[in-house]
C-alpha cells in the first residue's frame, strides 16, 4: 500500500505493507487524512536516512475486525487518531480505543480531523475551566481555531488572537466576536472580554521562541491563573512575573490520557471511566459529537485537498504560502 514518510529531509511515496491485524484492533479503508504541518514539517526537518512515516490522523471505512472486536463495526466510518497506528496510508491497523463512529450527518473530510479535535479538547482540560470562565486562544491555524470555537461552545468567555488578519477573519466566521489581529488592541479591551482580574488561562498555540508570548500571556491572567502550552514552544519565561501572581505553567500533552502508553493503545485496555473519565479516545469521541451537534465546523479551515499521490506539493504549500490552513490528502478508494 501507499503511504507518505520522510528521508533524507524529503517527503517520499512508499510502498508498505499493513500491519498485522492484532486482538483488539481493527482495519481500515483510508478515505481522508489530515497534515499536521508543525509536528510534520519538524520531522522532515529533522529526518535522517532513515525512513518515518507521517501523520495520525485519518477517517476511513472498517473493512476486517480483529479477535475481540464486534462484527457490527465492518462497513462503519470511523475516525481514528494516534501514530504509529494512524499515518498517511491507504490502509490503517487501529485499536479500538483509537476510534470514534462518525455519523452519515458528519462529513468525512472534517471527521479526518479527529486529532487535532482530541488534542484542542485535552488543552482545554488541562486548563481545567469552569462554566462562566475566561480563555484567551493565541495562534489560530487549525488548532487554535478548534480551541476557541470548542471554547466557545462550552460558553467560555472566549478571545483570541493571531498576527495573521485572515486567520481571524476565518474565526469570526464562527460566531465570536473578541478575535483580534493586533495584540495591542486585544489588550485594550481584554478586561471589558473577561474581567478586570483578568483572564482564567491563555492557550499558546504557536511555535519557536516563548519567551515574549509567555511573558505576555503572564500579564493577561488573574492572579493564580493558568498559562497552557499547547504549541512547540521554548520554555523562557520570566519568573518574576510568574511568581507575582503564583500563576500556573502547563504543557498540553497530545490528545488525553492514554497517549503513549502501551497498554491503552496497543493492548487496547481501556481506562475505568470512573478513575478516568476523557482518555484519548473520548476525547476523540468528542469531537465528533461536537461537529454532528454543528457547535463546531472545520469546513471554512480546509484550504487544501490532494490526492496522496501529491504529498509532496502539498507539505510544499505549507513552506511558501501564507493563505493555508488545513490540508487534507484524499486516497482512491471508492467510498
Amino acid at each position: 500500500m501507499k503511504a507518505v514518510a520522510t528521508q533524507s529531509g524529503t517527503i517520499v511515496i512508499a510502498e508498505v505493507e499493513p500491519k498485522e491485524l492484532q486482538y483488539g484492533h481493527v482495519r481500515i479503508r483510508t478515505e481522508y487524512s489530515a497534515i499536521s504541518p508543525g509536528t510534520e514539517l519538524s520531522m522532515v526537518n529533522c529526518s535522517s536516512e532513515s525512513r518515518i512515516l507521517l501523520g495520525y490522523s485519518a477517517v476511513g471505512i472498517v473493512e476486517q475486525v480483529g479477535d475481540g472486536v464486534s462484527r457490527d463495526l465492518v462497513g462503519q466510518r470511523v475516525a481514528c487518531y494516534g501514530a504509529p497506528y494512524v499515518c498517511h496510508a491507504e490502509w490503517l491497523t487501529v485499536p479500538t480505543n483509537l476510534i470514534a463512529l462518525v455519523p452519515d450527518k458528519v462529513d468525512p473530510k472534517e471527521a479526518a480531523f479527529g486529532g487535532g479535535g482530541a488534542i484542542a479538547i485535552h488543552a482545554l482540560r488541562v486548563a481545567d475551566l469552569r462554566f462562566g470562565e475566561s480563555a484567551v486562544i493565541v495562534g489560530l491555524g487549525t488548532l487554535g481555531n478548534l480551541i476557541a470555537q470548542i471554547a466557545h461552545a462550552a460558553a467560555y468567555r472566549t478571545v483570541a488572537l493571531d498576527t495573521d488578519a485572515r486567520r481571524a477573519e476565518m474565526l469570526r466566521q464562527h460566531g465570536l466576536d473578541q478575535v483580534y489581529a493586533d495584540q495591542r488592541l486585544m489588550e485594550l479591551e481584554l478586561s471589558e472580554a473577561v474581567g478586570e482580574a483578568g483572564a482564567d488561562a491563555v492557550l499558546l498555540c504557536v511555535s519557536g521562541s516563548g519567551e515574549a508570548v509567555t511573558n505576555s500571556a503572564l500579564t493577561w491572567i488573574r492572579d493564580r491563573g493558568k498559562v497552557v502550552i499547547v504549541g512547540d514552544l521554548s520554555m523562557d519565561y520570566s519568573r518574576e512575573l510568574m511568581f507575582q501572581k503564583e500563576a500556573q505553567v502547563l504543557i498540553s500533552r497530545a490528545g488525553g490520557p492514554g497517549r503513549y502508553d502501551k497498554q491503552y493503545e496497543q493492548e487496547n485496555r481501556d481506562y475505568p471511566i470512573g478513575h478516568v473519565r476523557w482518555t484519548e479516545g473520548r476525547n476523540l469521541e468528542a469531537y465528533i459529537r461536537l461537529l454532528a451537534d454543528g457547535r463546531i465546523s472545520m469546513k471554512k479551515l480546509i484550504t487544501h485537498v490532494y490526492p496522496v499521490t501529491r504529498a509532496e506539493e502539498a507539505y510544499d504549500n505549507y513552506r511558501e504560502r501564507r493563505d493555508v490552513v488545513a490540508t487534507l490528502l484524499q486516497y482512491g478508494h471508492e467510498t
